[in-house]
């Protein structure tokens, strides 16, 4: 049941809130805010909104930039990481205009629920779940610098394998074998419950956590399946409270697709199903891995357009240093059941229909998330839609290691994009499953577009201390 003013006035006074913080979604997919005065708050801020400059968090605006900022109460939390005590509140940013304000159609959020309308207008499928699992790693320090004179990072976390003759007590992971290590050697472990039981507490239904691979520090936290658009907001609080909560104790968290040379990078693998009148869409007991020919479409919508979708859902320099060959990081375009080698991974655990699914493994968490949940769901659909089966389009099953190929093999597999520019490329060619049904607007797309390219050259105009190491004396 949808939250009301009177609801939110009850939560002011149980708590004692003294601030009311609006958060709103810039076009990385950060948090940004406002904070008002509890006084200042009523229903008249519900309906009139708190105003801001859309131009200012990169949005290219063909209307006048004002906009507001209208409250959604039902994302309404109390804030753990204010000493004073403030609730925190997200929503949906409006054009301002008369009789009424409309929705800025390239907010994130609004993309979000205009995709779900759209699934729900093709008859497919009423609702979208999806699990996205978030990879990121904890350091005890981090520091960088991008002068003239001084071109570099440092980072240390106690436990990695290059401090096994500094630290003093043994408690040292070995390269590339932390995954699932317990204690002495998990030394987070108190700073990851805490953060999972404020995500429970912000209600957001937590699966686990635990140490991934990467032995420099590097976690997993993994929320139960929800209904994408709730989840796109959950991913941004699930981020919040990671960074947050790490600073509390005394750490520092990134979800940074490859933080550390030579060890696993950190993705955000994103499971999927679709239901329909509540009854799933996916499920086919007599299909290949049990899944039914519209799921198998869906996989081949996203194998279509994995190129222009990598813009998306992969859209930093550093996400294409992940993808790479050896760290359980997909390169392939193709399916399987329980590979994590190929870009689709069908898990065999899912055995009930209802949890009968597949997982894409190239996102990583320096997207914004409510595009990139909506645009995967957006070439799944255009895949249904278009009847585009995976099996005939060669992209598999790939039922063996794709890494451990023949170089002969390999040459006739198709590799996702190695540079964020390639991607890019592929946005600009095909994104035509993107604006269907006015979800994606044309106009975001060529500003997303031209905002990531100025990036990609800024840092290709940086020297690199590798090309120090590998060109100084010659």
């Amino acid at each position: 049941m949808a939250r009301t003013a009177k609801d939110i006035m009850e939560l002011i006074k149980e708590h004692d809130i003294k601030m009311i913080d609006f958060k709103i979604v810039d076009i990385n997919g950060q948090f940004r805010h406002v904070t008002i005065p509890v006084q200042q708050f009523s229903e008249e801020t519900l309906k009139n909104g708190i105003g801001f400059d859309a131009s200012n968090y990169g949005y290219a605006v063909v209307e006048k930039s004002d906009m507001v900022f209208i409250p959604d109460l039902d994302t309404a939390v109390v804030d753990p990481f204010c000493e004073i005590a403030t609730l925190s509140i997200t929503g949906n940013a409006m054009i301002i205009d008369y009789p009424e304000n409309r929705p800025l159609d390239q907010y994130p959020r609004n993309i979000v629920l205009a995709a779900e309308k759209y699934m729900q207008d093709t008859g497919i499928a009423d609702t979208m779940l999806i699990l996205p699992e978030f990879e990121f790693h904890l350091f005890n320090q981090v520091g960088w610098s991008v002068q003239p004179n001084s071109i570099g990072v440092d980072l240390d976390t106690q436990q990695a394998y290059w401090n096994s003759d500094k630290e003093g007590k043994g408690c040292i992971v070995a390269h590339q074998k932390a995954y699932h290590v317990a204690k002495p050697y998990d030394r987070t472990y108190e700073c990851r419950s805490e953060m999972c039981m404020l995500m429970e507490e912000a209600g957001i239904p937590i699966k686990y956590h635990h140490p991934e691979v990467g032995a420099a520090g590097q976690f997993e936290i993994e929320p139960l399946l929800g209904k994408m658009s709730t989840m796109a907001d959950a991913s941004m609080m699930i981020k919040y409270i990671i960074h947050n909560t790490a600073l509390k104790y005394g750490l520092t968290a990134t979800l940074m697709p490859k933080p550390v040379y030579g060890e696993a990078g950190n993705g955000m693998h994103v499971h999927m199903l679709l239901l329909k009148d509540d009854e799933p869409v996916f499920s086919d007991d007599n299909g290949y891995s049990h899944l039914s020919q519209t799921a198998h479409y869906f996989i081949g919508g996203l194998l279509k357009h994995i190129s222009s979708l990598c813009a998306i859902t992969n859209p930093s320099t550093n996400s294409f240093k992940r993808l790479v060959p050896g760290f359980e990081a997909p390169v392939t375009v193709g399916y399987a059941t329980s590979n994590r080698s190929a870009v689709i991974r069908i898990p065999a655990y899912a055995k009930t229909p209802k949890m009968r699914r597949f997982e894409i493994r190239n996102p990583d968490a320096t997207c914004n998330p409510y595009f990139c949940y909506a645009a995967i769901l957006m070439a799944g659909l255009d895949g249904v839609l278009n009847k585009i089966d995976p099996h005939e389009n060669g992209w598999g099953p790939y039922d063996v290691n794709l890494y451990n190929l023949s170089d002969e093999e390999k040459a006739k597999l198709t590799a996702l994009p190695t540079r964020l520019e390639d991607a890019l490329d592929a946005l600009e060619a095909d994104h035509d499953y993107l604006t269907a049904g006015g979800v994606f607007p044309e106009h975001l797309i060529k500003n997303f577009i031209a905002r990531k390219r100025k990036e990609c050259s800024e840092i290709a105009a940086i020297p690199h201390p590798a090309e120090f190491d590998r060109y100084y004396n010659l």
